[in-house]
């Protein structure tokens, strides 16, 4: 197994409808931003995605159950049930902890399962918030493991062929293969409000994996 690493650095800008009033106690989830990962709701989400290639569109439905200003429970689940994730959170004085498992089934037959864990800790808790920026350090770990299609490498088999544009079954030499991997991140998420309607978002990571 190869370790890659890599370095992803993005910034967001959008709108979204928010309060403005700082938050200083992590259980307070009326004065929280929107957008703040520690922020323990209830809601619900539908999206659409389409791979062209693949000819694979789903409609998703996602949603979070709060129990209580601590605890809640993500779902999401597509159409056609290929594609599902289970999960929750849980509010603790210093931070929130997010659990969730899952699996995937692709149309050309392979499968991941995935299992994940993280963690956000609001740094406005200790004091910290320079010039109304709320920081959040991040830091989480994926475990991933499946089976998916390989070429046998023989000769006379279709998938050998530097042209083969088939599809990934036995009959073209395909075999499907055990697969594993993890990946492990930290960084750093932020908020900043400009007005009630309009939030600056970013956030800047380092992340390793197999």
């Amino acid at each position: 197994m190869k370790t890659a690493p890599f370095i992803s650095i993005a910034t967001l800008v959008f709108a979204s409808a928010v309060h403005a009033a700082p938050n200083s106690d992590i259980k307070d989830n009326e004065s929280k931003l929107a957008d703040d990962p520690t922020k323990v709701v209830t809601k619900v989400g539908v999206s659409y995605a389409n791979n062209y290639d693949f000819d694979d569109s789903n409609v998703s439905l996602s949603g979070s159950l709060a129990f209580d200003p601590a605890r809640k429970i993500n779902v999401r689940l597509n159409s056609d049930a290929s594609e599902w994730r289970v999960g929750g959170s849980w509010l603790f004085p210093v931070g929130i902890l997010n659990f969730n498992f899952g699996k995937n089934e692709y149309t050309n037959g392979a499968t991941q399962t995935n299992y994940s864990v993280g963690t956000f800790i609001p740094m406005s808790l200790f004091g910290i918030e320079p010039l109304g920026l709320q920081l959040f350090p991040m830091a989480g770990y994926t475990y991933n493991d499946g089976e998916s299609p390989r070429c046998d490498g023989n000769s006379a088999s279709a998938c050998s062929d530097v042209n083969f544009v088939g599809t990934p079954s036995a009959e073209n030499g395909f075999y499907m293969a055990d697969s594993a991997g993890s990946s492990g991140y930290v960084g750093a998420f932020g908020l900043k409000p400009l007005s009630q309607e309009v939030t600056l978002m970013g956030f800047a990571a380092g992340t390793y994996g197999s």
